[in-house]
């Protein structure tokens, strides 16, 4: 039986209404291969994790570009702990000032990927670190 496809929810939380990277990245997902599933705008962390619980995802991709992101990711984070999902990993991108991402990353965010940065950067981090869950 071939490996199942890399199961990725691309979210958009808060008040932001800024989605074009995010359907950018969702597409570029999808053209590589990649099953992705699409919040769509003003979503809550708990809509988000809710989601991907029952989606089944292996990911969560986050865009955040409100400023919000020091609460929004550890959030996400912390709800995965609570319903002990915590093998769905969080990776996201956005407006995230240099100075915050090592913070993230010590909440549970596993990358950031801040403005410039590339779909095939996204893509190969993603086949590097990312794995199918059983």
């Amino acid at each position: 039986m071939p490996d199942r496809k890399l199961r990725i929810l691309v979210a958009k939380p808060g008040l932001d209404g800024h989605d074009r990277g995010a359907k950018v990245i969702a597409r570029a997902l999808r053209d590589a291969g990649m099953e992705v599933i699409y919040t769509g705008l003003h979503q809550t962390p708990d809509m988000i994790v809710s989601a991907a619980i029952q989606e089944d995802v292996d990911a969560i991709g986050m865009s955040i570009m409100s400023g919000a992101h020091m609460t929004l990711f550890p959030a996400v984070v912390d709800l995965l702990r609570t319903r002990k999902a915590t093998d769905i990993q969080v990776f996201g991108g956005g407006i995230v000032p240099d100075e915050d991402i090592p913070k993230l990353k010590a909440a549970g965010v596993a990358e950031i990927f801040t403005p410039g940065s590339s779909t095939q950067d996204i893509i190969s981090w993603i086949r590097g670190h990312i794995s199918a869950r059983a």
